[in-house]
């Protein structure tokens, strides 16, 4: 099988809502990712959804890992290399995992990346008047096909990614058509999604379907739509957007729960009104001692909602036929998985940072190669939210039943089973070499993350 660089097999991580990135001065990361989503880069399940950059300076005196092989590098134009170096500046894990991907893919996705980070970092800064923002949302995806557009009023941290758009929309353009279609209808969709949520809080479990649609469930639907436009995957990879979108919503929801005092401290709010009006007057009474009960009961609720989109993961999982895209879609799926289950019924969430530990990231990492390997991870994270519902959960009948539709689509055959079911022993050396990257760039950021936020995606 070709590796992710030229025809050698190197090592193979949301968005929640904020793409977060280091701040300037000394890189640190404040943020992990779930999902490749507006939150995803939150947490250890960066893999499948973003993350923001940090200020960009000529002659950076800094870089991340780069995985890609010298004459890779060599052989792409400045302003791909350009890009690639933006993609390692603003991810920990997701930019590994991008580059380890085969063929044209690996750029289709860098560049789709950036430009949903620029659009992230449009949407987040506080600066930008509404008046300004909207319109900025709506039409960014036609900046694509601007060749000098760039914007340099932005506040961000990441702003960097804006003000120099000229190049990334450049490599956007010598894309194949193929995937331009995508990057352009993914980034009009979600533009004019995020204006729509600029002013309204999440209220009905509805809208935080919608809302997580938005910002992560149409990250998943347009990578999957890149993975069979590369011919890599089948086309009904590209045309199962069901699938693809529940994928998205897993991991957004996800950081979404996880993030909850942390979003607190910094004046937003993503829990649904619909779930916490429940348990509470006020959203923030969870953090109470005295309201433990009721925040515990609102978490497992929560929790549960997030659970049922498990059984389409298994199903989408079960459709990849490249290993490469597999690795890519399935680590953060079961970081996603291990966190949930590190957040059931765990007051840690209304008291501090609930998070895998890095030898157990790594772990996941190193396993997640294969159908058979993420059943049986599943399961075993499955049966440790089962033995942690309580009787007296008011949630504890539907989340049982949750993880009986879980357990019975784990033990079930889909139709189309994936030919990703072994590994080779390049791959198991790929595979080790980047768990242990991971475990060292983990163990040099430990001093940053706790002092941030760990979604380091």
């Amino acid at each position: 099988m070709a590796g992710p660089c030229c025809k050698s097999t190197l090592p193979f991580s949301v968005f929640k809502r904020t793409l977060s990135a280091p701040p300037r001065g000394p890189v640190t990361t404040s943020r992990p990712l779930l999902s490749w989503g507006r939150r995803s880069e939150r947490g250890t399940q960066e893999g499948w959804w973003a993350a923001r950059p940090p200020a960009l300076k000529t002659g950076l005196s800094y870089r991340r890992p780069v995985f890609l092989c010298f004459s890779c590098q060599e052989s792409m134009s400045e302003s791909l290399r350009t890009c690639y170096l933006y993609l390692n500046q603003t991810s920990r894990s997701f930019a590994a995992v991008i580059q380890a991907l085969d063929g044209e893919l690996r750029h289709a996705v860098c560049i789709f990346y950036l430009v949903l980070r620029a659009l992230d970092t449009v949407e987040d800064d506080m600066t930008i008047p509404l008046d300004k923002k909207v319109p900025l949302l709506h039409n960014f995806n036609t900046f694509l096909y601007q060749e000098d557009w760039r914007f340099t009023e932005s506040q961000e941290k990441d702003r960097q990614v804006l003000e120099d758009f000229p190049t990334i929309s450049l490599e956007f353009r010598n894309l194949g058509q193929e995937y331009r279609d995508v990057i352009f209808d993914i980034c009009h969709c979600m533009g004019v999604g995020m204006a729509e949520f600029l002013e309204k809080k999440v209220g009905s479990m509805k809208e935080w379907d919608k809302y997580c649609h938005y910002v992560a469930g149409l990250v998943g639907i347009g990578l999957s739509r890149l993975f069979s436009a590369s011919q890599l995957e089948d086309p009904e990879v590209g045309r199962a957007t069901d699938l693809a979108n529940s994928m998205g919503l897993f991991l957004q929801k996800t950081n979404i729960i996880r993030d909850y005092l942390e979003d607190q401290k910094e004046g937003r709010a993503f829990w649904p009104k619909e779930a916490w009006s429940q348990f509470a007057a006020r959203l923030e009474d969870f953090a109470q001692p005295q309201h433990l009960d009721s925040a515990l009961s609102c978490l497992n609720l929560l929790v549960t909602d997030a659970l049922r989109h498990v059984p389409d993961v298994i199903s989408y999982l079960s459709r990849l036929r490249n290993q490469s895209v597999f690795n890519f879609c399935a680590i953060p799926q079961v970081m996603a998985i291990a966190t949930l289950s590190a957040c059931y019924n765990n007051p840690q969430v209304f008291q501090g940072v609930v998070k895998i530990r890095k030898g157990q990231a790594v772990t996941l990492m190193m396993q997640a190669t294969s159908m058979g390997a993420v059943r049986v991870i599943i399961s075993q994270y499955i049966q440790e939210i089962r033995q942690k519902v309580s009787p007296t959960d008011p949630t504890q009948d539907r989340t049982l039943q949750i993880l009986d539709s879980i357990r019975d689509k784990n033990l079930s055959q889909d139709p189309l089973p994936s030919r990703v079911s072994s590994l080779s022993p390049v791959y198991l050396s790929a595979a080790m070499l980047l768990a242990a990257l991971s475990w060292q760039y983990l163990s040099a950021t430990t001093g940053q993350n706790s002092t941030g936020n760990m979604q380091g995606h």
